[in-house]
């Protein structure tokens, strides 16, 4: 007797592609709040380890062409390699660029309303309390960035609301 074929619900899917691991982190946090499973949408978070923006999205162009995801994301910095030429060849290949201006750990200072001035330590000293000092853990960013404090600052931060909206929230 032949066994009984179960069909698989189809499934949207996104890849989201960090610049470092701390993004990395943050993407994942966000896709355990918004993505379980069973909810349509499969996403896949990749890290580019570095490197710049031209480099983040290179691997994000690679990776769309080697699989057919529905949507490509990539979160980066706008500090180090950014530019119209690099913007231009992410929009050409279907790359959604979500920019962290200058920096990742300034728009996480912004969600919570903190000036987001200074050096990029400074940022990073003052954004690592939020997170328990390890911005590389997805479970520290649970309490300073849970649901109702990104649907507030989404309304503030554009990059926020463009990932969430990818995100079907």
């Amino acid at each position: 007797m032949a066994k009984k074929r179960t069909s698989r619900a189809e499934y949207e899917t996104l890849l989201l592609v960090g610049e470092g691991e701390t993004k990395v982190a943050f993407l994942n946090h966000v896709k355990a709040l918004y993505a379980p499973r069973g909810c349509g949408l499969a996403v896949k978070v990749m890290c580019a380890r570095g490197k710049g923006a031209a480099h983040v999205v290179d691997v994000a162009i690679r990776q769309k062409l080697n699989a057919a995801y529905d949507s490509v994301a990539v979160l980066l910095d706008t500090d180090q390699d950014w530019g119209p030429a690099v913007d231009k060849r992410a929009r050409h290949h279907g790359v959604q660029v979500l920019c962290s201006e200058p920096m990742f750990e300034a728009k996480m200072l912004r969600v919570h309303r903190q000036p987001a001035r200074g050096r990029s330590e400074e940022l990073k000293r003052r954004f690592a309390p939020l997170v328990n000092g390890d911005g590389l853990d997805p479970k520290n960013y649970g309490t300073h960035f849970g649901d109702r404090i990104l649907q507030t600052a989404r309304q503030r931060e554009s990059t926020l609301d463009r990932l969430l909206q990818l995100l079907r929230r």
